[in-house]
């Protein structure tokens, strides 16, 4: 009895060394994300308004560019943005409004870096794990200075690859959650081709 007292200790105390910290998990996180970053991410960013409901978009970023498709009552809007111009298909009006970027206070939906920098801003707790998926609450630290920086943040992380699997936050009164996250964009998915709506309408506002 006590060789196996002392054996299911021995065991317990390794699972604790093999234990990893949040701020290890999430540190492991973010260098698979560089590893990937060259290659573009895709992913869904669902958007709740007050009194307006959700929307959910398709976004697609490379570089530079961004792609990002929302369907509303059964029609088709899609942005393409390569951080000079802006082109928006109107699939009910079957135009394509062309536009100036204006300057950008914050990052654009779908951006990979909200995953970045948590530990820094954020006390980080794990909520619960399974088999597959630990799952963190982040709230925002006291010395965290960033005015629009969320409070509260929820994080699911992929045991197996350390990919983000999605992530819940409310920015200035808005719900977004970001989830179906992957890697792997072509050059040819965000970028505007007018040879794609030969039958649309251009209207440049630039």
């Amino acid at each position: 009895m006590k060789r196996l007292i002392f054996f299911l200790a021995a065991v317990s105390f390794a699972f604790v060394a093999f234990a990893q910290t949040p701020e290890e998990i999430f540190a492991r996180m973010e260098a698979e994300i560089d590893k990937h970053e060259k290659e573009g991410v895709v992913m869904t960013v669902d958007v709740k308004v007050p009194l307006l409901g959700t929307m959910s978009s398709k976004v697609y970023s490379l570089d530079d560019k961004t792609r990002m498709e929302v369907t509303m009552k059964g029609f088709q809007f899609i942005t393409w943005d390569n951080g000079v111009t802006e082109w928006t298909y109107n699939s009910k009006t079957d135009e394509i409004e062309i536009k100036k970027v204006g300057a950008k206070n914050s990052e654009p939906e779908g951006d990979v870096g909200m995953f970045e920098g948590l530990t820094d801003g954020y006390d980080i707790t794990l909520k619960k794990e399974t088999a597959d998926t630990w799952y963190f609450v982040c709230k925002k630290s006291k010395h965290n200075s960033d005015k629009d920086a969320p409070k509260t943040i929820d994080l699911v992380v992929a045991k197996r690859t350390y990919y983000p699997v999605s992530l819940k936050a409310t920015i200035t009164g808005v719900a977004m959650t970001l989830h179906d996250i992957s890697f792997g964009v072509t050059e040819k998915q965000v970028t505007f081709n007018p040879k794609d709506y030969p039958t649309a309408k251009i209207v440049d506002k630039r």
